[in-house]
């Protein structure tokens, strides 16, 4: 893991350096971003047609693409690629649910193993509107496991994120987890 001063350094550099900070901070998040896509994508089935390497790369570029950031910090730049990552992947979700619905796609024949793959972006979704129900009800809770699920960042590091207590990151995280547990056996 790279230095946290380092990566906050070029992050407040983006702004001030025309954008020359970026080639520098790629190298430096590289291998984290591609962790935290890798274990998300691990979720997911077999075969999913979107590599933790193009997530990584998609999710960087909606980053330093971002003009009206004031980036603080590490973890603030985690916090924003996992919100990027989940974006991804419920559109890569949504497109390919459409597909199968005839979007365009190839037949699939009754041989075709591919049950599992509409079973795990039929998960994905209605995870997403559970994490919905939960945003409505308690803000927080949706962010803390946006940043814990999506983002891979540790409870101390959302905490830092959203400016609370470890004690109200656990608990939210608590409760978010008994809630979406509902809401996902209901």
């Amino acid at each position: 893991m790279t230095g946290q001063g380092d990566v906050t350094e070029l992050l407040l550099s983006l702004d001030k350096d025309g954008g020359r900070a970026v080639d520098s901070l790629f190298p430096k998040v590289y291998d984290e971003l591609r962790a935290v896509a890798a274990a998300r994508l691990r979720a997911e089935q077999a075969g999913h047609t979107l590599s933790a390497t193009a997530l990584v790369h998609e999710a960087y570029i909606k980053l330093v693409d971002q003009r009206r950031v004031d980036w603080k910090n590490r973890a603030h730049f985690f916090a924003i690629a996992a919100r990027a990552m989940r974006r991804i992947l419920l559109d890569h979700a949504t497109a390919r649910k459409a597909e199968k619905r005839g979007g365009g796609a190839a037949l699939v024949t009754l041989g075709d193993e591919s049950g599992g793959q509409q079973s795990n972006l039929d998960e994905l979704l209605a995870l997403d509107q559970a994490m919905g129900r939960l945003a409505e009800l308690d803000e927080r809770q949706e962010r803390v496991v946006e940043l814990r699920f999506f983002g891979g960042l540790n409870l101390e590091e959302i905490a830092e994120v959203l400016s609370v207590s470890l004690a109200s990151v656990n608990r939210d995280w608590r409760t978010a987890r008994a809630f979406l547990t509902a809401e996902l056996r209901a």
